[in-house]
């Protein structure tokens, strides 16, 4: 970030940390989208200036992530899982905790 001080342009440095899996993912979304990581950041900064906020809706996630459904329903799902399992298609469970972390911020 540029700033003027007694007529020179004068640059900061923001350090951020995060967890490694979620700082690979988003090098990987911003390489796909042209960009990287440090000029998503900067686009984030000036965009939040620009608005005087977020530059983006910002909502509490309900409670409970989880739709009630019938026990039809879950009979048929576990039917299929068993299925797909049998035909091995599964994830592994260090797979599945990471992606529920990133999806429900738990």
């Amino acid at each position: 970030m540029l700033y003027e001080y007694g007529g020179v342009f004068m640059s900061s440095t923001i350090q951020v940390r995060v967890d490694d899996d979620l700082k690979i993912k988003s090098d990987n979304l911003f390489r796909e989208l042209g960009t990287d990581t440090t000029t998503a950041i900067r686009m984030f900064l000036t965009q939040a200036v620009a608005n005087n906020g977020f530059p983006f809706e910002i909502k509490k996630v309900a409670a409970n992530p989880y739709i009630a459904i019938s026990e039809k329903e879950v009979l048929d799902r576990l039917a299929k899982s068993r299925d797909q399992s049998k035909n091995g298609e599964y994830s592994e469970a260090g797979d599945f905790v990471a992606d529920m972390r990133t999806k429900y911020g738990i």
